[in-house]
């Protein structure tokens, strides 16, 4: 690992640190200090996903100059933390909802950036590790960030704890730049113009492994359906509170083993070769086929419940890692920004239609379906995997 990846690690550790506490602190923000309903929760962060996903788009159209993606990774995070700080000073819920989507947006249009750079810093034998390194920090501060959170508000108002968690935002765009300065200097060029080049990235196998990560990402639900998996089987045994309580607890545990999982995944995509980031996809998507399938099962033991848990912590740390190792992999420099743009597009709309079509099969069939549908796109990826190879990169 050099000073560079170093530099993006910690970016993205307090980054992860700087949004998590605005975001674990909205609720009470809304409710109980501006006196809003829970439906006005539900249609702020809505817009925000999906400004987040259009943010994805325009950021990989712009990532796609080496020069110009410094410029918007700097940017883009030193946005996220100055609007989501400034939640702390809204007044009222449109302004909370302004600040929200900006906040989210700018989010989305830094990670092609980021994921670009990453790439510029290291070697092609090198990925797995720089991008198992980054993926581990971001769910360190996925961690760190409800803790901080908590800590803050034992001593701070909410509104003054929102505002502080613009420190480790600014923190996160200076380690950006310290990134940025052990980079080499893009040779001096004609500057790519701005569009998103969605054509040249489907060709050969970079088309191949995107339509394989479709598959995944349409069967990729949101986490909090595992809590609520966990909640309702551990209910009539438990209560409602200490149910919740211990999927939680569960739910801990899942981000504890994506980010130990992180790191030897990206080892090991590195000393597999060529076909390395592919085969740690593979045992990821397996391992998440088997958690889907064992939550397709009623059990009341919370002991039971924790195996699939893990087991998708363990899924999400190895597939996050290798998908980026082998974008960057089949990308050409100059593709780069729309490769990682499209690939966070597919990620974003993916784990959209998989969350709202299990809740729609959850509610109007049972949660075993839902369950079970999920399943059943991991065998469908697992089926593209076999179609995937990672020797021929796109061509501009």
């Amino acid at each position: 690992m050099n000073p560079g990846v170093a530099g993006i690690g910690s970016a993205s550790f307090l980054a992860d640190v700087g949004h998590e506490v605005p975001t674990a602190l909205l609720p009470s923000l809304l409710a109980t200090t501006l006196g809003a309903p829970a439906a006005a929760l539900g249609l702020i962060e809505g817009l925000a996903d999906a400004l987040a996903g259009v943010g994805r788009l325009a950021g990989g159209a712009l990532a796609d100059d080496p020069q110009r993606r410094r410029t918007v990774a700097v940017g883009g995070y030193t946005a996220t933390a100055v609007l989501s700080s400034l939640l702390g000073v809204a007044t009222n819920v449109w302004q909370v909802g302004a600040l929200r989507a900006g906040a989210w947006f700018a989010r989305g249009v830094r990670v092609p950036a980021r994921n670009a750079l990453l790439a510029d810093l290291v070697p092609a034998n090198a990925y797995g590790r720089a991008y198992g390194f980054e993926r581990a920090m971001d769910n360190l501060g996925a961690i760190g960030g409800p803790l901080l959170a908590l800590g803050l508000v034992a001593v701070f108002s909410v509104r003054t704890a929102i505002l502080i968690s613009v420190i480790p935002g600014v923190l996160a765009a200076l380690a950006i730049i310290y990134a940025i300065s052990r980079a080499a200097q893009p040779a001096v060029r004609e500057r790519v113009p701005i569009r998103l080049r969605i054509r040249p990235v489907l060709r050969g196998d970079l088309g191949r492994l995107l339509g394989a990560i479709t598959a995944f990402e349409v069967g990729n639900v949101a986490a909090t359906l595992l809590i609520l998996r966990a909640t309702e089987l551990l209910t009539p045994a438990h209560g409602i509170e200490a149910a919740t309580s211990i999927a939680l607890g569960l739910y801990v545990a899942y981000n504890i083993a994506a980010t130990l999982a992180s790191i030897p995944a990206g080892h090991t995509s590195d000393r597999l070769g060529k076909r390395g980031p592919i085969l740690v996809m593979t045992a990821g998507i397996t391992l998440f086929g088997i958690a889907y399938a064992a939550l397709a099962f009623d059990t009341v033991s919370y002991l039971l419940l924790a195996l699939p848990f893990i087991a998708a912590g363990l899924a999400i740390g190895c597939v996050e890692t290798a998908e980026h190792a082998a974008v960057a992999a089949l990308a050409p420099t100059d593709l780069r920004g729309s490769a990682f743009g499209l690939l966070a597009t597919v990620q974003s709309l993916g784990n959209f239609a998989a969350s709202a079509i299990a809740g729609l099969l959850w509610t109007l069939v049972s949660p075993n379906a839902a369950w079970a549908y999920l399943a059943a796109w991991m065998g469908i990826a697992l089926i593209g995997m076999l179609f995937t190879r990672t020797g021929r990169a796109a061509e501009v």
